[in-house]
């Protein structure tokens, strides 16, 4: 209930600080305002109408305002998030997203939750805020988001690749369980998810990965039940996605 404190608040930007432990939810839950959602430790997994993002240290969640959502842990997670009153700002994002967090804007959320709610609004804590929705304009938006589709055969199709990620089946074996063609498996998909059933298996992979390398597990058991042949494929798609290995990515 902390976070009522700060739907109220007169400023337009306010930040708070709270830690979970590792398997902790928040429950289902919406804020009157914008969101900038990050942890300075540990993996948050967040779970919307519109999807699942996860959400590693490096990055944080941008939730548009009144987006019902559930934020569970992987790892004890240090949140520290940014509430903004949007309809008072220009050029904020419109749309829920990952962003990338710069050394800068990690030290800016760090300090913004040390800012008491009535801070005056010409002084150094002012400043320091203003900086910081600079610094949310100007970062870098990452694919780390796992469109969640409404049609049912699609649906299926998802809830299978997440229960098992190092299943090979293909789309044209999915579509014969299904009773359909597999061009229209890759159709249904595009469609639902804006991705194709490739796209969208590699990305489920990838987030499956994030949180059970946040939980400390083995990177070469990540590896092969994520579906990669070896430990050095599974290393290099992470590496370009997030610029180090997996053994240095939780340091």
């Amino acid at each position: 209930m902390k976070h009522l404190a700060y739907h109220d608040a007169d400023r337009v930007t306010v930040a708070m600080d709270v830690d979970y432990p590792d398997g902790a939810s928040t429950g289902w839950h919406a804020h009157p305002r914008a969101q900038l959602l990050h942890a300075i430790e540990g993996v948050m997994t967040v779970r919307s109408e519109a999807g699942t993002w996860v959400v590693p240290p490096s990055r944080a969640l941008w939730l548009v305002a009144g987006m019902k959502h559930e934020v569970r842990m992987s790892g004890a997670v240090k949140i520290r998030t940014v509430f903004i009153d949007a309809t008072a700002l220009d050029h904020l994002p419109k749309q829920s997203r990952v962003v990338s967090v710069s050394p800068l804007l990690r030290e800016l959320i760090v300090a913004a939750v040390r800012i008491p709610l009535d801070y005056p609004g010409y002084c150094r804590d002012a400043r320091l805020m203003r900086l910081l929705i600079d610094e949310i304009r100007e970062a870098d938006v990452l694919p780390l988001h796992l469109p969640s589709p409404r049609e049912l055969r699609v649906r299926r199709i998802c809830e299978g690749l997440l229960a098992d990620p190092a299943s090979s089946s293909t789309a044209e074996q999915w579509g014969r369980q299904l009773g359909v063609t597999a061009r229209t498996v890759h159709r249904l998909f595009v469609r639902e998810t804006g991705m194709t059933f490739a796209q969208w298996r590699d990305q489920a992979r990838l987030l499956i990965a994030l949180q059970r390398l946040a939980q400390a597990e083995r990177v070469i058991d990540v590896a092969f039940d994520c579906g990669y042949a070896s430990q050095s494929a599974f290393t290099a798609m992470f590496r370009r996605h997030f610029g180090k290995p997996p053994s240095e990515f939780y340091r």
